[in-house]
C-alpha cells in the first residue's frame, strides 16, 4: 500500500513533469487508449417546417446573396461549438430569382440535396445542373462553383461538406473567382449523359478522388429504391439502404463523404445499429422516428437528425419513408478505421 509519502513524491513528479510539456501514459492510458470509441458529438435534431424554414424565410428578407455570398445557415450540434459532428457540418442555403451566389473554390469537399422550389442550378467548373427537389448533387473539392437562379420563388437545399474534418488537419484552403460566374464549358449535366447512364466511354476514363457525375436525380434512387422493394430483402436495421457511387470506380463519390439513400416501408421498426461513422440524416419523404441514443426524435419531411459515431440508433416509419444520409465513413474505410455492430451481435470489421 502506498505511503503518503509516495503520494506526496508522485504528485510533486506529475506536477514538474506538467511544467516541462510531459505526461506520464500510465496517468491518462483509460482516456487515451479507451477500450471501445467515445461519441464525439450528441445526437441532435433541427425542424425544417417549425425552424429551419421560417429563419430561412427571413434571412431572405434580411440579407441578399450578393451580401452575404451565400446565405446559409449552420446547422450546429448544441455539444460543438460548430458543425453538425466532428468532422462534418450541415446546412441550408436560400437563393431567389436573379440572384447569384459567386464562383469561388475551396479544398473542403461539398454536397447538395434539393429541399424545395425549382428553376435554381449548381455550376461546377462551368457545367451547370438544374435542381429538382431530393436530387443528390456533388461539388468536389477545389473546383470552382456557382449557383443561380431563373424564376420566380425561393429555391432551398441542404449543403453537407466536411469542413471540419479539413480544418482539423490544418488543410484548408480558398479562392474567390475573379467574376460572379465560371464561363459555361459544357452544356448542362454533360458528365451525367457521360457517365452516369450506364454506359463509358471508350477512351481511357480519367481517375479521379471524386465521381465524374456532379447531379444524381432523385426520380432515378427513388426508382431503383421501388424496383428493389419487391426483390431484395429488407435489411433489420437500414432497410433498403444504397450507397451513392463512383460510376467510374464503384466507391464513393467524394474522397472523405460517403453519401446514401434508403427506404423503410410503412410499420418498419429497425433493429438497433451502431458504426464508428459519424452521420448527417434528413427525411426526404415520410414520418416516423429516430431513437439515437437516449433521444428519441419524431421526424417529418426535411428534418434533420444526427447520429453520431458509435451510438446507437434505430429508424421507425409510420408511413414509407426515404432517408438521405451523409457520412465520414469513406475516411474511415481508407484509414481501415471503419466498424460496425448490429444488437447483439459482434462487432463486424
Amino acid at each position: 500500500m502506498k505511503s503518503d509519502i509516495e503520494d506526496v513524491a508522485r504528485d510533486e513528479y506529475y506536477a514538474r513533469m506538467a511544467l516541462r510539456g510531459l505526461t506520464p501514459l500510465w496517468t491518462v492510458m483509460a482516456e487515451t487508449v479507451p477500450p471501445e470509441p467515445v461519441p464525439a458529438c450528441k445526437p441532435a435534431f433541427w425542424d425544417y417546417a417549425d425552424d429551419i424554414r421560417p429563419a430561412l424565410l427571413e434571412a431572405a428578407d434580411l440579407i441578399s446573396a450578393d451580401e452575404a455570398q451565400r446565405r446559409v445557415l449552420i446547422l450546429n450540434n448544441p455539444s460543438l461549438s460548430r458543425g453538425a459532428t466532428r468532422t462534418l457540418l450541415c446546412a441550408m442555403q436560400l437563393i431567389k430569382k436573379g440572384e447569384i451566389a459567386p464562383a469561388h473554390r475551396h479544398t473542403q469537399s461539398a454536397l447538395r440535396l434539393v429541399i424545395e422550389g425549382d428553376g435554381a442550378y449548381t455550376a461546377v467548373n462551368g457545367e451547370k445542373t438544374y435542381m429538382r427537389p431530393g436530387d443528390f448533387i456533388v461539388t468536389p473539392a477545389w473546383t470552382w462553383h456557382d449557383h443561380g437562379k431563373d424564376t420566380d420563388g425561393s429555391m432551398i437545399w441542404l449543403d453537407g461538406l466536411d469542413i471540419p474534418l479539413v480544418n482539423h488537419l490544418g488543410a484548408t484552403f480558398s479562392e474567390e473567382y475573379e467574376s460572379p460566374q465560371v464561363a459555361e464549358s459544357r452544356k448542362p449535366d454533360h458528365s451525367r449523359a457521360r457517365y452516369g447512364s450506364g454506359l463509358l466511354p471508350l477512351e481511357p476514363v480519367a481517375t479521379t478522388h471524386h465521381s465524374p457525375v456532379f447531379s444524381y436525380p432523385y426520380e432515378k434512387a427513388r426508382e431503383a429504391l421501388e424496383l428493389l422493394r419487391r426483390e431484395d430483402e429488407w435489411d433489420a436495421s437500414n432497410g433498403l439502404k444504397m450507397k451513392y457511387a463512383n460510376p467510374v470506380t464503384g466507391g464513393h463519390v467524394l474522397p472523405t463523404i460517403s453519401s446514401f439513400i434508403q427506404l423503410l416501408p410503412k410499420g418498419f421498426v429497425g433493429s438497433p445499429y451502431r458504426s464508428t461513422e459519424s452521420t448527417v440524416a434528413t427525411v426526404v419523404e415520410g414520418r416516423g422516428r429516430a431513437r439515437v441514443g437516449d433521444q428519441i426524435y419524431t421526424f417529418a419531411p426535411n428534418d434533420v437528425f444526427v447520429l453520431p459515431n458509435w451510438t446507437w440508433a434505430s429508424l421507425e416509419a409510420d408511413e414509407d419513408s426515404v432517408i438521405f444520409s451523409y457520412s465520414d465513413r469513406a475516411t474511415l474505410e481508407k484509414l481501415g478505421l471503419f466498424r460496425e455492430q448490429r444488437e447483439p451481435c459482434r462487432v463486424v470489421a
